[in-house]
């Protein structure tokens, strides 16, 4: 079924109901209109990987490990499990007539929004921090979750429009006023590529207000902007409770009829809290008109037509057995094993249990459930973690493995000091009975997090700084003063000062949120039997010093693109137990066409080292202009499964956009005649070079 056949059904069925009924129906817990023989819908779901608090789901890695795998495929493939997944949900609970909260089939996903600053707690729902990166991922997840059918299986949502990224403590009253250049080169382009390239069905307002108007009740952001220039032809949400911030903290409204009204008439069609109850008294005060109501209705019911809960689809006889089936089981593992960045190696990876005999598993993210799976998560059926994993993949054998969480994860006021000391004290013997100690620390989404699901002392989500909490670094210089081999394991979604790590340890994992089951899948890598092939989708710090503050929304000395200093680990960098690198690139040119230029790079990638491994082959690109960005930006990634001597070639096409730059005034244009090409298996800085010890190749291609 195409829009115009889903709306012209929703023109019918609202043209039946009265004001006051069409009214009810922009709450995001719509109510049943019986008379019609429409049921009730809620509309809010979550799935950013795997279908969220709605019982027993497939638990993916958190979006950021997700993105550390730099594959497209395999975010379609999540995408494609969550709508599964989330039909075979919807059928079962619609059987039994629950309509409750998480139960329907608009998911509130994927989140887009550029992780801009490593102190924002949120940030391991994204994609990471670069916008080529972040948009491909985007429309991978939007296409695999809409699907192709007659009907969508499911639909996506890109939030939080616009320019959200911390802090968290201050959103709901907070005024953005970025750039236009920074609007338009950084933060608005995912937007932009799930509205125009994926046919996202819906959009969310942020809390913040931008250039003085909140984000949900903005006629820039949603008329000009998304329902103008991209042609947006979806429905709009607020995020939750974002319309109260009108007058209880932007104050640009007065009373709650007010709010309504601005949000409504600036086109936001559905409500995501209780403001929206007071839409048809904003219609008796004269303050939104029939017309109005009447629209937003008509592009909410044009979306449950399209989704087929009106009328029925080809997706109601999914039977729930699709629900964590071993299927999905293995495409969760297999992201966990793609996910997993190696940032430093001295031999001490992956661990020969033909010499290694005893393996102490120290610390408190080891053996915990909570850093397996990050936040807005399902429940999984089973849970394997880090200590689970290896005691799973040794038994059998005559390795021992002995345990010890060795500190809690963070100390509050009333944490027994004794007791931390006798954990210490274990953490100390495990690691002098031990022949090499796996080390796993970290946060959960109880230190990094979202505003107002945190009861802790780190500022409402955010973190403070870089630094593990006080209690895991005692630890980790306890364990180190050892001198036994460490594999040091960071169990985070955020960049974390490695520093101590880099100098004091031979092996070095970044894990992130690792799914449900993940300890599996580490294993696999912990013992060889997969190299780890995962890239970092976000720059870690020496210092924030180089940073702007926190609430400066800046891209001036941010990320990859704009940074001067050198990175501790650079975007883009990941290590492999081979020795892959580009060798040469052997095509490079552009062609003209009517919608702009176009690139085709041919890289030739060899392994030279013995082991097979995927590997991901990345494009960057520089403008020989002066708006072109600080440094060379992502145009194009590919992962490749190479044998033990082997080469191959890979071709990318690179899309027009990477051949543009936005000057200050935000305008986007080919900038440049002559411009360089970048090939390499990370970015082609002087960081990531003595890292891995290759380079890029470069070509300069001119029009």
């Amino acid at each position: 079924m195409n829009r115009e056949e889903a709306r012209r059904k929703a023109v019918a069925l609202v043209s039946q109901m009265t004001v006051e009924e069409r009214a009810s129906q922009l709450r995001y817990d719509a109510p049943p209109i019986e008379r019609l023989g429409i049921p009730a819908y809620n509309w809010w779901g979550e799935a950013l990987h795997g279908v969220a608090r709605a019982g027993t789901a497939t638990v993916f890695p958190q979006a950021i490990g997700m993105a550390a795998a730099f594959d497209e495929e395999l975010i379609s493939e999540m995408a494609t499990c969550v709508a599964e997944e989330g039909r075979a949900k919807y059928n079962a609970s619609a059987k039994h007539n629950d309509r409750d909260i998480y139960k329907g089939l608009t998911f509130w996903a994927p989140n887009v929004n550029i992780f801009r600053d490593p102190r924002w707690g949120r940030g391991h729902e994204t994609y990471g921090e670069d916008p080529y990166l972040t948009s491909r991922l985007g429309v991978s997840y939007v296409k695999a979750l809409q699907g192709e059918g007659e009907h969508m299986k499911a639909a996506a949502c890109a939030k939080h429009y616009a320019v959200h990224s911390g802090p968290e403590a201050t959103r709901h009253e907070a005024d953005v006023a970025p750039s236009k250049r920074d609007l338009e080169d950084t933060y608005f382009p995912a937007f932009e590529a799930l509205v125009t390239e994926a046919g996202v069905e819906a959009v969310m307002g942020a809390y913040n207000r931008v250039y003085g108007m909140p984000a949900a009740g903005s006629e820039f952001l949603i008329k000009d902007v998304l329902r103008g220039k991209w042609n947006f032809q979806g429905h709009f949400v607020s995020d939750c409770w974002a319309i109260r911030d009108f007058h209880e903290n932007h104050k640009v409204t007065k009373t709650v009829t007010e709010s309504a009204a601005l949000a409504l008439n600036t086109g936001c069609d559905l409500n995501c809290g209780n403001t929206y109850l007071h839409m048809y008294s904003a219609f008796l005060e004269g303050k939104v008109s029939e017309e109005t109501i009447t629209e937003s209705a008509v592009r909410l019911y044009t979306a449950r037509y399209l989704l087929g809960l009106i009328d029925g689809s080809e997706f109601d006889n999914i039977p729930y057995n699709v629900v964590e089936c071993d299927a999905h089981i293995a495409k969760a593992e297999k992201a966990t094993l793609e996910s997993v960045v190696l940032l430093k190696n001295d031999g001490v990876l992956p661990i020969n249990t033909d010499k290694v005999k005893t393996i102490g598993v120290i610390g408190p993210n080891a053996n915990s459930r909570a850093a397996l799976v990050g936040n807005y998560h399902g429940t999984s059926s089973e849970y394997v973690t880090v200590l689970e994993g290896i005691q799973e993949y040794v038994r059998g054998t005559d390795v021992r493995v002995l345990y010890s969480d060795g500190s809690p994860l963070f100390k509050d006021k009333t944490e027994n000091l004794a007791m931390e000391s006798d954990r210490i004290s274990e953490a100390l013997t495990v690691a002098e009975e031990s022949d090499v100690v796996v080390l796993v620390v970290g946060l959960d989404e109880t230190l990094e997090g979202e505003e107002g699901d945190t009861g802790n002392s780190y500022a409402s989500g955010d973190k403070t700084d870089l630094e593990l909490p006080a209690c895991q670094r005692k630890l980790i210089e306890a364990v180190a003063s050892v001198g036994k081999p460490v594999i040091f394991c960071m169990m985070t979604g955020s960049a974390m000062n490695m520093s101590y790590a880099r100098d004091n340890f031979g092996g070095i994992l970044q894990l992130w949120y690792p799914g449900a089951r993940g300890g599996r899948g580490i294993a696999k890598i912990l013992f060889g039997e997969v190299s780890p092939s995962g890239k970092l989708p976000i720059t870690l710090y020496e210092d924030l010093a180089e940073l702007p503050d926190f609430e400066d929304y800046s891209m001036e000395g941010r990320t990859y693109r704009y940074m001067k200093n050198e990175a501790q680990y650079p975007f883009g960098y990941g290590l492999t137990y081979s020795d892959c690198f580009v060798t040469a690139i052997e095509k490079a040119e552009i062609t003209e066409a009517e919608d702009g230029l176009h690139g085709t790079i041919t890289a030739v990638v060899a392994n030279k080292g013995s082991v097979k491994t995927r590997e991901v082959v990345q494009v960057y690109i520089k403008s020989d202009c002066e708006a072109a960005a600080s440094n060379p930006v992502l145009c194009g990634f590919k992962g490749v499964v190479l044998e033990s001597g082997e080469e191959k070639k890979v071709t990318f096409e690179i899309a027009p956009r990477a051949f543009t730059v936005v000057n200050e005034a935000g305008q986007r244009s080919v900038a440049a005649k002559k411009f360089t090409v970048y090939a390499g298996v990370s970015q082609p800085d002087s960081k990531s070079e003595k890292l891995t010890g290759h380079s890029c190749v470069s070509e300069v291609i001119e029009i």
